[in-house]
């Protein structure tokens, strides 16, 4: 297997990937016992749920309005986690194409795995990735889970050890070689401050999802476009080059 082989780079990305992110598992253990799960509560969370900021958006409501407050933090871990039926319809053809693949996926489609098996084009790259990254993290976020929820206290507050920012780094990392044209670099930069403004307004998983609206715009704009004016028409060509 050489160097530059795409299944082997797709297997460094997705454990790379999956210890940035795990790691900041420890910190959600630590913050939903001190939001008053206990530990065994604490692991089940992150064994059932398993998105992690489905998962925050929980522990935040209940730490800020106790038991009373479920039915609000119930809401805002469904919207949140909304996104995750969306990576599905687009892995849907990448993990496998039988009922069984699928229901074996879908507890591992989160933000990561896919954003790993899309960062390859190479058929076999994308499903390694996608089960390498969502796997590893599984296992990875559970037991850094059940760390950050024994240790409890003994960590002071997780954010000063910067592991709130390595699961941001992670996914920078397999951002940036995909902002090859200018097209993509406009919906990221657009994506990035609808979500920026709407956070301090809105319920958390809302901000996201309209964010998401963003690039589904340009990709109807870009088709739009085609379609009337004609690949070889200015409008038309302009979008179909930029989108490539």
């Amino acid at each position: 297997m050489s160097a530059n082989d795409p299944v082997r780079a797709a297997w460094r990305q997705g454990i790379g990937v999956a210890v940035a992110t795990s790691a900041y598992g420890v910190s959600f253990g630590a913050l939903s016992v001190a939001s008053g799960l206990d530990v065994w509560q604490t692991c089940v969370l992150s064994l059932v749920m398993f998105t992690g900021g489905s998962q925050y958006a929980f522990v935040g409501v209940i730490g800020a309005g106790g038991l009373a407050a479920a039915p609000a933090a119930i809401a805002s871990a469904v919207l949140l986690g909304a996104r995750n039926v969306a990576y599905a319809m687009r892995m849907a053809p990448i993990v496998g194409r039988t009922r069984w693949w699928r229901m074996l996926a879908a507890p591992v489609t989160i933000d990561e795995s896919t954003a790993v098996a899309l960062a390859h084009e190479h058929p076999r790259a994308r499903r390694v990735g996608f089960w390498v990254t969502g796997i590893a993290i599984y296992v990875g976020w559970n037991l850094t889970t059940l760390l950050g929820a024994l240790l409890g206290d003994l960590l002071g507050d997780p954010r000063q050890y910067g592991l709130d920012a390595a699961a941001a780094a992670a996914f920078l990392a397999l951002l940036w070689p995909r902002l090859r044209s200018r097209q993509a670099v406009a919906v990221g930069i657009a994506a990035a401050v609808v979500a920026v403004a709407l956070t301090p307004a809105l319920i958390p998983g809302v901000p996201v999802l309209i964010a998401g609206l963003v690039a589904i715009a340009f990709g109807w704009s870009n088709r739009l476009s085609a379609r009337w004016g004609g690949t070889g028409g200015s409008v038309g060509g302009a979008a179909s080059g930029e989108a490539s």
